[in-house]
């Protein structure tokens, strides 16, 4: 039986999943690199044309070699997607999820940076999703008190399953955005669209009838680390590229410490392992989700 093989006896759903490896501005042309994706060693490149290519590593292969297409076998899915690397260690079962933003001729997309956790992926989504916590990890920047109340919001799973969307969703920030000249009431919109991966929309300060976009796509290493890949795709005409990652950066290292900590390190899915509030509507519905889906690589199984 090989390594593959026994992952899908794992968590069949994760390994049909696609996930990110790399960012495409840190991927070197007809250069061999590797990394760990679901506890399995894969090797990835690009040849001339920008083809991704990525395949579970063999003994003779290691990182730094030069890339022979021909000499490859037993090729994994691969594409670009937003600025990353994806691949699949089984058969996709889906389509990679849309971000239709991203392709609008304005917006600056750039990848924010790559963040390694001690930390399961389903941890980490529900953390992004939490806005009960800026005013006391994110001070000053994401939030401030006194203004630390979460107000109601919607949360929905769409009809067919395959993403849960918050809407309605409103927090006073003092610095909401780099092109922020003060404090105001931002207005979001969370998508998961993917068991690892969020896409969070907010409030514009230059177009007040658009959004700004940051996403995090996680890469499962094994079921306590990560890889957290980060995309900004926003409406940004005051700052350069290195100012931007900054500031993200600055935020999710503010978080990183925070999702080290939580114990146990794998999400609990059975809803009365840990006492919800109002606050934590879409967590909510991101573990039943999880649960609906079959999901078991990074949480802790719901007891019958």
């Amino acid at each position: 039986m090989s390594v593959t093989q026994k992952k899908i006896n794992i968590d069949p759903v994760a390994t049909n999943l696609w996930h990110p490896i790399c960012a495409t501005d840190d991927v070197l042309e007809n250069i061999i690199q590797q990394t760990v994706l679901l506890e399995q060693v894969i090797s990835f490149s690009k040849d001339s044309s920008g083809t991704p290519y990525a395949w579970v590593s063999e003994e003779d292969i290691t990182a730094g070699q030069k890339l022979s297409v021909n000499g490859l076998h037993h090729l994994l899915p691969s594409q670009i997607r937003y600025g990353h690397i994806w691949t699949c260690l089984g058969v996709p079962s889906e389509e990679l999820f849309t971000i239709p933003e991203y392709d609008e001729v304005d917006r600056r997309n750039l990848s924010a940076g790559t963040i390694g956790v001690n930390v399961s992926a389903p941890r980490a989504i529900e953390n992004f999703l939490d806005m009960g916590h800026f005013p006391y990890v994110h001070t000053d920047i994401l939030g401030v008190e006194p203004h630390t109340e979460v107000k109601e919001y919607d949360v929905e799973v769409s009809v067919d399953q395959s993403e849960i969307i918050a809407t309605g969703c409103r927090f006073y920030q003092p610095m909401a955005s780099t092109a922020s000249s003060g404090g105001a009431d931002v207005d979001y919109k969370y998508r998961v669209p993917h068991p690892y991966c969020s896409v969070l929309y907010k409030s514009s300060p230059l177009d007040e009838s658009r959004q700004d976009i940051v996403a995090v796509f996680i890469q499962p290493i094994d079921e306590e680390h990560i890889r957290a890949h980060m995309l900004l795709c926003i409406l940004d005409d005051q700052h350069d590229d290195t100012f931007l990652r900054k500031f993200q950066q600055t935020i999710f290292g503010q978080d990183k410490p925070i999702l080290e900590n939580q114990c146990p390190k794998r999400l609990p899915l059975d809803p009365r392992s840990e006492t919800p509030i109002r606050a934590d509507k879409t967590a909510i519905a991101y573990r039943r989700w999880l649960r609906q889906k079959g999901i078991r690589y990074g949480v802790i199984p719901e007891v019958a």
